[in-house]
């Protein structure tokens, strides 16, 4: 079901994730690709940056966006270690994101299971999730911070 370049990118994306874990953030890293090509990676830093959108979906998209010199990044495939939250669904419909391949679901605030919901909403744009690439991986990067936070 998955490609050989769809692994490598989330791998990418799990490395961002470990410069999250460097910062004392939660590890959650991004990479967005278009034609194969890498556009941009980012990693959560909010605690960091003071900044509550610093998600790394965001940072992968702005990255992206001032490599392409264009915030619509249509058509493009976003990898993300952990189900995007409703913020980061509502950047990826303005940047026009075609896919999002996410690692591990987020049961709290994942936003793919409201998708089919969100499909009467008039938007402008509809992305694509899948789910499930190196889920395990993803989600034990992820328990293993929160394990060391905890002791």
């Amino acid at each position: 079901m998955w490609s050989g370049d769809d692994i490598s990118f989330m791998r990418m994306a799990l490395e961002s994730a470990r410069d999250a874990e460097c910062l004392d953030e939660v590890p959650i890293g991004a990479v967005v690709v278009s034609e194969g090509i890498l556009l941009g990676r980012g990693h959560n830093c909010p605690v960091s940056s003071n900044d509550p959108t610093a998600h790394a979906e965001v940072q992968a998209l702005r990255a992206a966006g001032a490599w392409a010199r264009n915030y619509r990044l249509t058509g493009a495939t976003l990898y993300v270690t952990l189900e995007p939250c409703l913020m980061c669904f509502g950047a990826l419909v303005h940047a026009r994101v075609g896919r999002v391949v996410f690692g591990a679901p987020d049961p709290k605030v994942g936003v793919s299971r409201w998708a089919a919901q969100l499909e009467g909403l008039p938007l402008n744009h509809r992305v694509a999730f899948e789910g499930g690439l190196l889920e395990a991986e993803c989600r034990d990067q992820l328990q293993a911070f929160f394990r060391r936070r905890r002791s």
